[in-house]
């Protein structure tokens, strides 16, 4: 039998100055999305060019709406419904908490179908720069997550040498897997790893829709499979069959990411004077 890992209580608020604080959560959203956008910038121009970088810049304050937007009304529709009916000015109050990727991922696409529909942009060729960048912010949240020793893990074996006591009577005092650490290594580096592999490719990135639905359906393997190890939300707990919402979601994500990936077809890829590579 190990010892027990005890959780590193890290403050959740990085500055606190009078009434305004800086939380590392809102960090990882911050940074998530300019270091998304910069790297989005530079994929937009390798061949075949879907857009501008100077229009993916446009399109940060459009991301921002989408992922703040979405992210909370999933959270609301999917997760909590009847609380959130019944208490209707609790919606706004993001600063408590309780965000949904895959709600993100909705308010995401609906941004960018709106964005490419206004400037004339290819959806799905758009979707694919983004694609590859997004798994930066997923781990990043997923560290957040652990730093506000959120969204723990279920209770682990005795044996289990990185097994943590996370603070709080909800968690017991027993140990339990790091699960945010597992997502955000699964979600977060070896998905961004993936697809920055796939997205090397000019051949690929001339399939349009491809690396939107690699990304939809590793996105969607990892979260199932991290599922495995974290704990359900108490006022939900397990649902059909024993599968989490978490894993529910992601099912209409993997089969759309599949679909995408089957249907994708190559557009020519010219080089500089027109001609077909």
């Amino acid at each position: 039998m190990f010892p027990m890992l005890l959780f590193p209580r890290i403050d959740p608020v990085l500055i606190e100055i009078g009434p305004l604080s800086i939380r590392w959560y809102a960090l990882a959203y911050i940074g998530g999305l300019l270091a998304g956008m910069w790297l989005v910038r530079r994929l937009v121009q390798r061949r075949p060019a879907v857009a501008l970088p100077d229009q993916v810049s446009d399109f940060l304050t459009w991301a921002t709406l989408g992922v703040v937007l979405g992210g909370r009304l999933g959270y609301v529709l999917f997760y909590q419904p009847a609380h959130f009916l019944a208490h209707p000015a609790e919606i706004v109050a993001v600063w408590g908490g309780g965000m949904s990727f895959h709600g993100g991922m909705l308010g995401v696409s609906i941004a960018v179908v709106l964005f490419c529909h206004r400037n004339r942009i290819n959806v799905l060729g758009f979707a694919d720069r983004i694609a590859v960048a997004a798994p930066v912010g997923l781990f990043l949240g997923r560290v957040a997550n652990f730093i506000n020793g959120e969204l723990w893990g279920r209770q682990a074996p005795d044996w289990l040498p990185w097994a943590m006591v996370f603070p709080g009577e909800a968690a017991g005092g027993v140990p339990r897997h790091p699960s945010q650490l597992y997502q955000a290594l699964l979600e977060g580096l070896l998905l961004f790893a993936i697809m920055v592999l796939l997205g090397r490719s000019a051949a690929l990135r001339s399939r349009y829709g491809f690396l939107t639905g690699a990304f939809l359906t590793g996105y969607a393997l990892a979260r199932m499979t991290g599922e495995f190890f974290r704990q359900p939300d108490a006022f939900l707990g397990f649902l059909y069959a024993g599968a989490t919402m978490g894993q529910l979601l992601s099912v209409p994500m993997l089969l759309i990411g599949l679909t995408l990936m089957v249907r994708a077809r190559p557009i020519p890829v010219l080089d500089e004077r027109g001609q077909p590579i």
